[in-house]
């Protein structure tokens, strides 16, 4: 599914170059040769030491080894400038070959992977760049490996443009630059692929590592629906910005997550979720992939295209800071569900137990009261992605509660009747051109389409810790908000691991738990209560050990010393319950539909 250029794009020869070949499957070792045609007299090559959409420093270069320089025969010194960056010293008018080897052992969406059975690569963690020449046209060249040496007959799958290759995809392909070739991640093995057409534009499926019960025909349909409503969400019946998509999913025992990219997105799932031959029912893990799916795909548009100003134009080299990830992550985070329920793979009660959960989250964070969402954005590099036991009493997260500041955004405007959510989005895109926008253009448009200024919310939700107004925009599009009992982890304010026992991960700011001097990394192993004391092998225990007490001493294990703390709580109340906090402090869904209609007229998209 090439992309369209014309023909004379495609016969530009490349000024880089890169050939990948799988160098030793069990040393997980990547072997790429770049050949520059006409370098600098003082060249100086780099890799990335991040990936756009992970923010996150995470030094690519300290997988790469045995760099070597060559102009003809004569091979040429390399001068390392710092820990990304070297320097070859050039005679003008012949090419400079570099040749060098990647050592790829991580199987996230974020660098490379390669053995026998599987591998992948996004470019950031295998091409160098070549300064001063990163606008320039190159090609990336793709070999095979040896037959009989891997698992299974390899394919190869990419959204770069083809412009030699065959038919399992292994050959030369073409970018328009440097940002292109490394915005086209590449899966290599021997995957299952299938393939369908939404809304006239062609899209590609392909999943590594499924059980045999995988059901590919089942998640071609329903990823077809996911596309089609976010392709008419932004278009209706207009030409979107890209004329093919691939999906790369990689099922795993156990993990989650996903990276977008321009024209593709690479994926991970526990491949228990994802759909099974013969079972008609949606499991709860297929339902969070299809959410998956469609949050990287609305990323399509939104940071990929409408992307934040700081974002222009990527600096490898550092991190690029923005304050906008509320915007670009947490927007779409919103998104991602609704356009499930608009596709038809939720009905309203489905979506709003996943609203709940999310409301859960971030009424569960004590860090929404440290931090503002705006200031989240900003600290991604230290904080989100540096998580530790104190990152729910400091932080909060800018995609959960992103996502409640464009419900409250979208439930206020259709209250007032001039416009929607939905409307604002299309706008921003119209007058942003596609490309780079501020906080300034969101602004602009609420108001021009609103009617009135949007500043005093904005700064309110985004630039503040003031409680969002859930509880009153919920109740007037229809939803209820239930309080039931809390769970132990709610009522002591704890976030506990249990394996063989009771593992404090965290002990929540202000809460009983931490009053009683409780710890994380703290091991829960008993209580006493009334004098008589039991081992404790799950939290829940303490339903059947306290009763209907409120209080009991809780013997704990730290550095290899036991100790004895003493716990009080609320016997009726869980940890910091007050309105609206409590509508989200339990662990089953606090939504509830009060009326059908309103509930209806808003998550089906009424009022384009």
């Amino acid at each position: 599914m090439p992309s369209v250029r014309s023909a004379a794009t495609a016969a530009v020869p490349a000024a880089v170059h890169y050939r990948v070949e799988a160098a030793d499957l069990h040393a997980h070792l990547f072997r790429v040769t770049l050949t520059v045609a006409r370098p600098a007299a003082q060249q100086q090559l780099s890799l990335p030491v991040w990936i756009p959409g992970s923010y996150l420093v995470r030094e690519f270069s300290k997988n790469l080894q045995r760099l070597q320089a060559r102009q003809g025969r004569r091979a040429l010194p390399l001068e390392q400038i710092d820990k990304q960056r070297w320097q070859a010293t050039c005679r003008p008018g012949q090419p400079l070959v570099l040749s060098y080897e990647v050592c790829a052992y991580d199987s996230s969406v974020r660098t490379a992977w390669l053995d026998a059975a599987r591998g992948f690569f996004n470019g950031t963690s295998l091409c160098l760049r070549v300064e001063g020449q990163t606008d320039q046209p190159c090609t990336l060249e793709i070999f095979a490996p040896e037959k009989g040496a891997t698992q299974g007959d390899w394919s190869c799958a990419t959204g770069l443009f083809p412009l030699k290759t065959d038919p399992r995809g292994f050959g030369l392909y073409q970018a328009a630059d440097y940002d292109e070739l490394v915005d086209c991640p590449v899966e290599l093995g021997a995957f299952w692929s299938g393939e369908f057409t939404a809304c006239g534009v062609p899209h590609r499926f392909v999943v590594a590592g499924a059980a045999p019960s995988f059901d590919g025909p089942r998640l071609l349909a329903d990823s077809r629906k996911v596309c089609e409503a976010a392709l008419r969400f932004w278009h209706g019946r207009g030409k979107p910005p890209h004329t093919h998509y691939v999906f790369m999913l990689n099922a795993v025992h156990d993990g989650y997550g996903g990276l977008e990219h321009r024209n593709s997105t690479a994926l991970i799932c526990g491949r228990r979720d994802l759909p099974r031959t013969g079972e008609p029912a949606r499991s709860e893990g297929y339902t969070t992939l299809l959410g998956l799916i469609s949050h990287e795909y609305f990323h399509t548009w939104n940071v990929k295209r409408l992307r934040p100003a700081e974002f222009a134009r990527y600096d490898y080299a550092q991190e690029n800071y923005t304050r906008l990830l509320w915007f670009f992550e947490g927007f779409t985070s919103y998104y991602d569900d609704l356009l499930l329920r608009r596709a038809g793979l939720l009905d309203d009660a489905g979506y709003l137990k996943l609203l709940g959960k999310t409301l859960q989250q971030v009424q569960q964070t004590p860090g929404r009261h440290v931090q503002t969402v705006a200031e989240a954005s900003f600290d991604a590099w230290v904080k989100y992605y540096r998580q530790d036991e104190n990152t729910p009493n400091s932080t909060v997260s800018y995609y959960t509660k992103g996502a409640l500041v464009a419900l409250c955004l979208d439930l206020t405007l259709r209250r007032e009747g001039r416009t929607t959510l939905d409307a604002v989005m299309r706008g921003l895109w119209q007058r942003c051109k596609a490309g780079p926008m501020a906080e300034a253009d969101l602004r602009a448009v609420l108001q021009a389409l609103a009617g009135r200024s949007f500043d005093a919310e904005l700064d309110a939700w985004v630039h503040s810790t003031a409680e969002l107004p859930l509880a009153d925009l919920l109740t007037a599009h229809g939803v209820g908000l239930e309080n039931p009992s809390p769970g132990w982890a709610q009522r002591l304010g704890l976030r506990v691991q249990e394996n063989h026992g009771v593992h404090l991960k965290t002990v929540l700011r202000g809460s009983p738990a931490e009053r009683a001097g409780l710890a994380a990394g703290d091991e829960w192993l008993g209580v006493e209560v009334n004098g008589q004391g039991w081992r404790l092998h799950k939290l829940d225990d303490l339903a059947l050990y306290a009763g209907q007490a409120s209080q009991a001493t809780a013997l704990v294990a730290r550095d290899g010393r036991l100790l004895r703390r003493d716990l009080r709580w609320d016997a009726a109340r869980p940890h910091r319950t007050t309105a609206p906090e409590a509508l989200a402090a339990a662990p089953t869904p606090p939504l509830t539909i009060r009326d059908a209609a309103r509930v209806a007229s808003w998550l089906q998209g009424g009022s384009r």
